[in-house]
């Protein structure tokens, strides 16, 4: 059975469950809860190998009680499979329904697919989830066209030192499951590297794991919890990047190591990714354009370019992350640890005919993994004549600090038209932004001022 059956088939599933008021978010945990238990069925040991034998020999009365319980018991700390399992609970409106979908999975006989049909299976669920859920699982969900290309580029495993391969956003896991992809395709193996990430929300998280098990990856881990109030881990690796779009809560991060003090988000993440580049490290960063506009880039970018060498930018076709945040504008940061370059390049694959929201074609980054060409930290040599479609485009340290490190001022563009203006929200959270760090400011200035009257 190949994914063109299995995978419309597994999610044919969610539209007859949703008659029993099961959401996509809902039905994607139920599904994933149950076939990690076909799997582990198959394996000696542990309760999640007996678990799905035991759901089996229920009668159907009573069968979402029996399940609720054994998912508690899963996800107990007691339980080997503790992080995949942790809160997890039946959304079973009925027995029968419970009975049905453990029916069709067993005609599926999926613990006898190979790894690779799994896998795939696995993550044409994430992507239906992601364009039917739109708000629900698709923020957890980066375009693989998209990570395929920056994997291309940044080529995890490519040098000797490379050690780790680290995603502070992991969500579903997708950036560290292409890393893994692609040093199989190129050395059969992957077991050099660790695979680790980090998770803000439980959902997620268990997906994540869930992933990197039906890829059979060894040293994988997704730790829950926010990467911004840890202190970064300085390390040889390759950092893969798609921080979730929007503030944080209006907070400001209490990191002593973060020379910019912002809420924007994004902004956050990239200090705390520039902080985690050990030597000879590399990483790609997704941010949309309120990130290189106003204050926000001002405040962020010089020091920044002082830390690291910012040799590329990857600016995104509309609607790269369309259906579930279509509007936004964003870029691709490709950094490396080493000394500045006096040179920034910057790929502009943003001019498309079409609205702007149909999907990333299949090879619509081709030309851009070409003109990065085959050094992972941007050291090929380039010109501008490479690209055909002349959207590669070379600017110098001067360029950049000429128009206040506001890179979305740069002239690459061929006609005014073409000028993109920061959607009224982000331009919304750049006020903001402002706002709180002279509140904060004023806050300091007044205590300094009480302080010296006393």
């Amino acid at each position: 059975m190949h994914l063109n059956t299995i995978g419309p088939k597994l999610w044919k599933y969610c539209n007859v469950l949703r008659n029993d008021g099961m959401d996509y978010g809902q039905y994607l945990d139920q599904i994933t809860y149950l076939l990690f238990l076909k799997m582990a069925s198959t394996k000696a040991g542990g309760k999640a190998g007996s678990a799905w034998s035991l759901l089996e020999e229920q009668p159907v009365a009573g069968l979402t009680s029996v399940y609720e319980t054994l998912l508690g018991e899963l996800g107990s700390a007691e339980s080997e499979v503790s992080a995949i399992f942790a809160g997890a609970r039946s959304e079973f409106a009925s027995d029968a329904s419970l009975r049905t979908l453990m029916t069709e999975l067993n005609s599926l006989e999926w613990e006898s697919l190979e790894r690779d049909v799994q896998a795939d299976a696995f993550e044409y669920l994430l992507d239906q989830a992601a364009s039917e859920g739109k708000k629900g699982a698709g923020q957890y969900f980066t375009p693989r066209v998209l990570t395929k290309a920056i994997v291309a580029c940044l080529k995890p495993g490519y040098f000797e030192g490379d050690s780790e391969v680290l995603d502070p956003a992991a969500g579903t896991g997708g950036f560290l499951i292409a890393a893994h992809e692609w040093l199989v395709r190129q050395s059969g193996t992957s077991t050099k590297i660790k695979y680790r990430g980090n998770e803000l929300v439980q959902r997620p998280r268990r997906l994540a794991l869930m992933n990197g098990q039906l890829h059979d990856i060894r040293d994988f881990a997704v730790t829950l919890g926010d990467a911004l109030q840890s202190p970064a881990s300085d390390a040889s690796r390759i950092i893969l990047a798609n921080p979730p779009f929007g503030s944080q809560g209006h907070q400001i991060p209490d990191r002593k190591d973060f020379w910019f003090r912002t809420t924007n988000k994004q902004a956050n993440f990239v200090q705390h990714i520039v902080q985690s580049l050990g030597q000879g490290g590399r990483a790609a960063i997704v941010v949309p354009d309120s990130s290189l506009f106003g204050e926000t880039a001002r405040g962020l970018l010089p020091e920044m370019l002082r830390r690291c060498k910012l040799h590329t930018v990857l600016r995104l076709p509309d609607g790269t992350f369309a259906p579930y945040t279509a509007g936004t504008k964003t870029n691709v940061l490709f950094l490396s640890n080493e000394n500045p370059s006096s040179d920034v390049w910057i790929y502009d694959a943003r001019s498309r005919e079409s609205a702007g929201r149909k999907p990333l074609g299949a090879t619509e980054l081709a030309e851009f993994v070409d003109v990065y060409g085959p050094d992972a930290h941007g050291r090929s040599p380039r010109s501008e004549s490479q690209s055909p479609s002349k959207r590669w485009t070379k600017f110098t340290a001067g360029d950049v600090e000429q128009v206040q490190y506001e890179l979305d001022r740069l002239e690459w563009r061929s006609t005014a038209e073409d000028v993109s203006v920061p959607e009224s929200e982000e331009l919304l959270r750049e006020a903001r932004d402002q706002l709180d760090v002279a509140l904060r400011s004023l806050e300091r200035l007044q205590s300094i001022l009480v302080d010296n009257d006393a």
